[in-house]
């Protein structure tokens, strides 16, 4: 009685199929295997555990990273800093402890705010001499349109509006009586000679008429 008892229970447990239905206990997921120690547990000389917090930032391969930050900061300060950041937070603090630590060893006293003070400087020397170029440009045109203003009153007397269009210049009436009187008061102290040529001429007040001083 009890045996067929027993046989039924067997056989209302089996699938039609015959096959046992029973799954595999799941094995536990297994660390990821360290096949080098980070930079920083390399210096440090310890072993480098698994999901370590310093072995994304501190990579076997840049060991001076971790040396340069570890000389400033101190590996427990690093450690303590990560660990209270976010992980979406952790590489910019990394880079920004390398770099003060980099700029706090080539300048023990000022730091990072003595590289930026540099640059600061440079900056400020640039637009002093961007202002200095602009100041010789306004005064480079400026002499260059009056030459242009010269060269049309000099040739006046033959077709100044022909020449100051093919020269791309329109001076005003006051430009040209300005470039005028200097070269008219050249103009008075020559004369024309028999032979067709220019002789300066005696000027009207000499030399001992002139008082010595005033």
């Amino acid at each position: 009685m009890d045996s067929s008892s027993s046989d039924n229970t067997a056989c209302a447990t089996l699938p039609h199929g015959g096959a046992s239905t029973t799954t595999p206990p799941t094995s536990p997921p297994q660390p990821a295997v360290v096949l080098s120690p980070c930079a920083a547990c390399k210096i440090l000389r310890r072993r480098c555990v698994y999901r370590c917090v310093l072995a994304p930032y501190f990579p076997p391969t840049e060991p001076h990273k971790f040396a340069t930050a570890h000389r400033v900061f101190g590996a427990s300060n690093i450690i303590k800093l990560l660990q209270e950041l976010p992980e979406e937070q952790r590489g910019d603090a990394v880079s920004s402890m390398v770099y003060e630590a980099s700029a706090r060893i080539r300048d023990p006293v000022y730091g990072s705010a003595g590289a930026i003070w540099q640059l600061q400087k440079q900056v400020n020397d640039l637009k002093a001499q961007l202002a200095r170029a602009h100041a010789e440009l306004a005064g480079a045109r400026a002499q260059h349109a009056h030459l242009l203003a010269l060269l049309c009153v000099e040739v006046a007397a033959a077709s100044p509006a022909a020449y100051c269009a093919a020269a791309g210049y329109h001076p005003s009436s006051q430009q040209l009586a300005a470039a005028a009187a200097p070269a008219a008061q050249a103009d008075a102290l020559y004369v024309v000679d028999g032979s067709g040529g220019l002789q300066l001429q005696a000027s009207p007040v000499s030399w001992a008429d002139e008082p010595l001083w005033t």
